[in-house]
């Protein structure tokens, strides 16, 4: 029987933050297996691993698709490792993945993961984008994965209330709408939509951040962040950029624990 556990990341409170799968592999799996697991999970990411050399082999897969990148997966996958003793706590652990070698490393009680950083870059807003938020952009930029759109202020972000239909016959991953905060507890908010992906609205988005911290050190002239995902559930992200890299620190909680038995 295969172990798999439900934990909360980017949160101290366990049914706050974003929940995540973590299936704990001894060797590779079939694809169609981890779909089909994924969704029966029916969360926004479960990631399976398994020992790969020094390491861990790390794949992500939503309910519908395979996907490239995942924060939440990846901290929820680091913490278990540790907290069920797979791993040392002073081991810093290595991921090898689709988007390279992802790092995860356990400071003073935060869980650090060294990402690539993703750039945006200035777009035409696509069409049906401001009817389908019900908003007008101040920005809007674009990353490998995601639409980056900025709005005037944390209110109206708060505010949205998407035709999710509407949104996904738009070509990408996700949308990440971006203001900055109205307390001084944060620097910047946010909130993820992904219907194309099967994943109306993402509580908290480690991915994202990636391209959230580098966008928001442009306008602000600084490299370190705290920022909040204002998701029903929310969940709070440290951002550091360094170079082509951010650093995306959070905490997890394991709610569940269980054994795959088909």
């Amino acid at each position: 029987m295969t172990s798999i556990y439900q934990v909360d990341a980017f949160t101290d409170e366990p049914f706050k933050g974003n929940p995540a799968g973590v299936c704990i592999l001894e060797q590779a799996a079939n694809e169609e297996w981890m779909q089909t697991v994924a969704r029966e999970m029916n969360l926004s990411e479960t990631a399976f691993l398994y020992p790969d050399g020094k390491g861990y082999n790390l794949r992500w897969f939503a309910p519908d698709t395979e996907v490239d990148l995942c924060g939440h997966a990846t901290l929820a996958s680091a913490h278990i490792l540790w907290e069920k003793d797979f791993a040392d706590k002073k081991d810093v652990l290595e991921f090898h993945t689709k988007s390279g070698t992802l790092t995860a490393s356990l400071k003073d009680g935060w869980i650090e993961l060294d990402f690539p950083a993703l750039l945006e870059e200035e777009s035409e807003i696509p069409e049906g984008l401001s009817e389908a938020l019900g908003i007008e952009p101040v920005y809007v930029g674009r990353s490998v994965f995601d639409y980056i759109i900025e709005v005037c202020s944390e209110e109206e972000l708060r505010a949205i209330d998407p035709d999710l239909t509407r949104l996904s016959t738009i070509t990408t991953r996700g949308f990440s709408v971006t203001a900055l905060s109205s307390s001084d507890e944060y620097d910047f908010v946010s909130r993820l939509f992904a219907p194309a992906i099967g994943i109306p609205e993402d509580p908290v988005t480690g991915s994202a951040h990636c391209c959230l911290g580098p966008y928001w050190m442009k306008k602000l002239g600084k490299n370190s962040f705290t920022a909040y995902q204002a998701s029903t559930r929310g969940g709070v992200v440290r951002v550091q950029v360094k170079r082509d890299r951010v650093l995306l620190s959070g905490k997890a909680v394991t709610v569940i624990e269980g054994k795959i038995l088909f």
